[in-house]
């Protein structure tokens, strides 16, 4: 039997698997979505990623229907939501990673202390009050947070990022996860220098015309000298 999309089911394991690896996630813990043929596939719910196989990555549309043997990620409503209200996102990776998550147990943003949150999209990263795991609410929370965002965390909860594509997604969790532990440690030593609105957009137009975060090692940066 011919399994559709069976390229893309491998890569979101793959993906899963490396969330795990890069310490951006622990266990069957966290879920991951990606567009599919008018929908999406999505993790299945419970299952450890070493264990899973490309057929038990679960196809469903945007009505909230499933095909395959198992159960989508309980989260299968924020995934659809995101995705239905996102035409600008390919994929939904959800992680529970420790400083992120840190910050999400005191329901704290990450504010512009260092200038590449600008890689989420905005001046901040915000995080949505809690609701309980599944839920619509939740789902509702997260959309709201990530409004003109790439990335929000979750109260009491973890994270949630945005990609063009699977390796995009899994960087920018990296880098928010990264993000997390410099703020984190900076608040030892106090409320670090937040910088204005202004900066990050100068910051974030930089990155926009280098392509910076989008793979592939982006464009030179323009200010650069040539060699001749």
């Amino acid at each position: 039997m011919n399994l559709p999309n069976a390229e893309l089911r491998r890569a979101i394991i793959d993906t899963c698997l490396a969330m795990n690896r890069l310490g951006v996630n622990q266990g069957a813990s966290g879920n991951l979505s990606a567009r599919a043929d008018g929908g999406f596939l999505i993790t299945p719910s419970g299952m450890p990623y070493d264990e899973t196989k490309p057929a038990d990555i679960v196809e469903m549309g945007f009505d909230g229907s499933y095909a395959g043997e198992r159960r989508p990620s309980s989260e299968w409503r924020f995934h659809r939501d995101i995705l239905a209200a996102r035409s600008d996102a390919q994929v939904v990776l959800h992680a529970h990673p420790t400083f992120a998550t840190v910050l999400a147990v005191y329901g704290r943003p990450i504010p512009s202390f260092h200038y590449m949150v600008a890689l989420a999209g905005g001046d901040s990263i915000r995080c949505a009050p809690y609701a309980t795991f599944g839920t619509q609410e939740l789902s509702n929370h997260a959309l709201a947070a990530l409004e003109g965002r790439r990335a929000c965390l979750l109260a009491n909860h973890g994270m949630i990022v945005l990609g063009n594509d699977l390796k995009g997604a899994l960087a920018l969790a990296v880098e928010v996860e990264a993000l997390a532990r410099q703020y984190v440690y900076a608040l030892m030593l106090g409320e670090p220098t937040i910088l204005p609105p202004e900066e990050i957009e100068r910051v974030a137009e930089k990155m926009r015309s280098m392509k910076y975060g989008q793979g592939g090692g982006g464009e030179p940066d323009p200010d650069a000298p040539r060699r001749r």
